[in-house]
């Protein structure tokens, strides 16, 4: 399913109504501009922190209770338009910061489906630092 992420609500509330699953079961990954670049967060409910794609998804299924694997991209130059700072290319310089974090959300999605929220939450939204590994929640560099 390809969409503008504004837009996305309504196509997803027809893909899950036709695979028979409830919003619950839906998992969304999507950048948040209130992270550090390359921090990975997941999170269950809560409420759009002003991402309009998030606030489609709410306002279609009529409830904000989804998992979401958030990506931080951080937030815009001074005088940049937000909506023009998340549409830009990536530079290289930014994708050598992003991998390591796409990564781990693909570890975080793998989680997510084989264990439950609560795991992938518990192993990946830690301030400590795990012995041999970066700490989760900081950028994945």
């Amino acid at each position: 399913m390809l969409d503008w992420m504004n837009v996305t609500g309504p196509p997803l509330k027809g893909l899950l109504r036709e695979l028979g699953l409830t919003p619950e079961a839906l998992v969304v990954v999507h950048d948040d501009l209130d992270m550090e670049p390359g921090r990975l967060r997941i999170r269950q409910g809560g409420g759009s922190g002003g991402h309009n794609g998030i606030k489609s998804i709410v306002e279609a299924l009529g409830t904000p209770q989804f998992v979401r694997v958030k990506i931080g991209i951080g937030r815009p130059a001074p005088r940049q338009d937000s909506a023009d700072y998340v549409l830009e290319p990536v530079s290289a310089n930014e994708m050598a910061v992003y991998e390591p974090c796409l990564a781990r959300a693909v570890d975080a999605l793998e989680l997510l489906v084989n264990r439950d929220v609560a795991t992938a939450m518990n192993q990946f939204n830690v301030r400590d630092k795990p012995e041999g590994g970066p700490k989760p929640n900081e950028p994945c560099q």
